[in-house]
């Protein structure tokens, strides 16, 4: 979506980052986000957001610059709205098994739901992987340093035993985009109840082979 996927995906990990929240720039980017998930990113022009959100095309250029800034700043602002989602389905000191459970529907949610990340790995798949493989997978890294921070947090909670956290990390997320990448499944991915009893019985035991409760770290 960007050609600065790693500095994209840090500023929307980043607290202190906010993308332009005034009403008219929120307009905007709902336009543009519209327009992407209809057409495709590569199709999104600066004129057709322009008459979207019934502004003059010189407003988006003043508020945005230019194309290539008007996509990061909405990649930006749903990526930080995935992650969001992903970060309040549960608390980090909920049973391990429902956090995973959790962390599995809603991603699947996701996936399905967002307009643009839906619309990417249906149509534009390429466009997703040029991204998780740019920099040398630095995306890819960023994903699981951030799964990696709520695994410790659950080991300091307590509900999580001792285990290598950055390898059980990268493996939650290579399933979590092999299941938005490939929507097309033999599971009952669709039922969110069969779908969290799935990601229980066969993704929770992964982590808790330490077994339990952990003591505090």
């Amino acid at each position: 979506m960007s050609a600065e996927p790693v500095s994209l995906l840090a500023r929307a990990l980043d607290p202190g980052v906010e993308p332009p929240a005034d009403a008219l720039s929120r307009r905007i980017l709902d336009s543009a986000l519209e327009l992407a998930a209809a057409s495709g990113v590569r199709n999104l022009t600066m004129d057709d957001v322009a008459r979207r959100a019934r502004v003059g095309r010189m407003t988006v250029y003043r508020r945005f610059g230019d194309k290539a800034r008007l996509v990061d700043a909405l990649a930006v602002r749903e990526s930080r709205r995935c992650l969001e989602q992903l970060d309040a389905a549960i608390g980090p000191e909920a049973p391990i098994e429902e956090q995973v459970a959790a962390g599995f529907v809603t991603s699947l949610r996701l996936g399905r739901e967002h307009p643009l990340l839906n619309r990417l790995a249906r149509f534009e798949p390429e466009t997703v992987l040029g991204a998780l493989l740019a920099d040398g997978g630095a995306v890819f890294m960023a994903a699981s340093a951030f799964v990696a921070a709520r695994l410790r947090a659950s080991q300091e909670a307590g509900v999580l035993g001792p285990l290598d956290v950055e390898e059980a990390a990268e493996l939650l997320v290579r399933l979590a985009f092999s299941f938005v990448l490939v929507q097309e499944s033999a599971l009952p991915l669709d039922d969110e109840e069969r779908a969290a009893e799935l990601a229980r019985r066969l993704i929770a035991p992964m982590l808790s082979r330490g077994g339990g409760r952990s003591r505090p770290l």
